[in-house]
């Protein structure tokens, strides 16, 4: 029994307020639109359908060919979008499942269950829809299940048609069905059109119910079903999204000691016995290795970490630190910084687009931009890279066991050779050789005693 899925995506979001469409409003490291594609092709035997309607040009970007595309250009309700996809499905599948884009939290595991209770109800011969249905006394604007005498289901009568008695009922309607996908797209066409001029899908319940078919549904989690509309509803959406995404971490081996102040995104990896102190906010596809300490308040973008590496009130971005480095408190490693396995690098740091070579230590107040340090080098406090020269930024290279004095100036381009040396306040505009010492404003060789002879 072959599975498809078709996710609405076509609306405004008005409510948003925002020029972004709503689809696109990232949710833990993920835009809304992508949570639910990525729900729908874990349950899908194709790729899904998404239609597609204002902001289609920056979705269909997002997504690319994971998806297909129906095009709703004239927003005409629910039904109406579902009718865009007609073309793409129309037997090539057994099952459609229709999803909306504005429900990121809704979970593989119920849509599981949905589609098992439909193949449990299938083999009647009868069986036209399942779908999820919620109890709760906050109707939220939902549609109301109406259900005859023996229980079963009728029709969804939308919040605003409701009689005062249909107002009472506390069953209430998400959207989210299964239809037989040959019943669906024989019967489709026979919605009409509202008084506002929609078609809408929920109209599919009663025509199934007149014709004798059976419609089945199922209690989901409150949770899952939550639809955004605004950016009240964002905020609570990603507070139970980041729940779950700590919990499955801790799941998995990783400490974190006060998840209600740990911001996870989606996207970031962590190893076993690796610990997350409070504050922190790792973002974008960072892994991060096994038996590292992170934090308090520390904020990691798209990096890579190694295994016991130790993070301290620090900033990283688009950097990498190998096995056993540490940075902090409030060092910052900018785009393309690297720091090789021990380094260390301490207290109001900087680095950017430049390697630290294993065992180099850069205690505190530096800034290191556009250079490659070899081994064991010291990177006294005070040392500025100097690389910018108005028009280029330009090389620094180190060679291994370099000893920095304090307050280092070295002016880019420039090389100074394994084992040199520099005085505190020196201002270096020269290449150095290996082993040579050099001082002063500009850095020069010391001069040699006179023989008094």
């Amino acid at each position: 029994m072959t599975t498809a899925t078709v996710i609405l995506a076509a609306g405004f979001g008005t409510r948003m307020k925002s020029e972004l469409p709503k689809v696109l409003h990232p949710l833990a490291g993920r835009p809304l639109v992508e949570w639910v594609v990525r729900t729908g092709e874990s349950i899908g035997d194709r790729r899904p359908v998404v239609v597609v309607g204002h902001g289609k040009e920056q979705v269909q970007a997002l997504l690319g060919e994971r998806v297909e595309y129906a095009e709703q250009k004239d927003l005409l309700g629910t039904g109406h979008a579902v009718m865009q996809a007609t073309p793409f499905l129309i037997g090539q599948a057994d099952r459609v499942v229709v999803l909306y884009s504005d429900m990121p939290l809704l979970r593989e595991a119920t849509l599981q269950q949905l589609l098992e209770l439909y193949q449990q109800n299938e083999p009647q011969g009868d069986l036209a829809v399942a779908m999820l249905t919620i109890v709760r006394d906050d109707p939220q604007g939902f549609g109301r299940v109406v259900r005859d005498g023996a229980g079963q289901i009728q029709s969804i009568v939308e919040e605003l048609d409701c009689s005062p008695a249909q107002k009472l009922i506390r069953e209430l309607n998400p959207g989210i069905y299964c239809f037989n996908g040959a019943w669906l797209w024989e019967n489709l066409p026979k919605l009409k059109q509202s008084p506002k001029g929609e078609y809408y899908l929920t109209d599919m319940i009663e025509i199934a119910t007149s014709q004798g078919q059976r419609v089945v549904g199922m209690q989901a989690p409150l949770e899952d079903v939550f639809g955004i509309n605004d950016r009240i509803h964002l905020a609570v959406a990603a507070t139970a999204l980041r729940q779950r995404i700590n919990q499955a971490h801790m799941g998995a081996g990783v400490t974190i000691v006060d998840p209600a102040t740990t911001y996870i995104e989606a996207t970031v990896e962590i190893g076993q016995d690796t610990t997350i102190y409070p504050g922190c906010h790792l973002k974008g596809k960072t892994v991060i290795g096994r038996g590292c300490q992170i934090g308090p308040n520390s904020q990691i973008e798209e990096s890579l970490i190694g295994d016991d590496c130790r993070v301290l009130y620090s900033v990283l971005e688009y950097a990498r630190m190998d096995r056993a480095s540490e940075i902090g408190p409030f060092g910052h490693l900018r785009k393309g910084a690297h720091l090789g396995e021990e380094v260390h690098m301490g207290n109001f740091g900087e680095v950017k687009n430049s390697y630290l070579g294993p065992g180099t230590k850069m205690g505190h107040f530096s800034y290191v931009g556009d250079a490659t340090i070899g081994r064991n080098v010291n990177v006294s406090a005070g040392i500025i890279t100097c690389n910018y020269d108005g028009k280029h930024k330009n090389h620094t290279e180190l060679g291994d066991d370099v000893f920095l004095g304090s307050d280092t100036l070295l002016v880019a381009p420039v090389t100074l050779g394994p084992g040199a040396r520099t005085g505190a306040g020196s201002v270096v505009t020269r290449d150095v050789p290996a082993g040579a010492l050099v001082y002063g404003v500009p850095a020069r060789p010391p001069i040699p005693k006179r023989d008094p002879d």
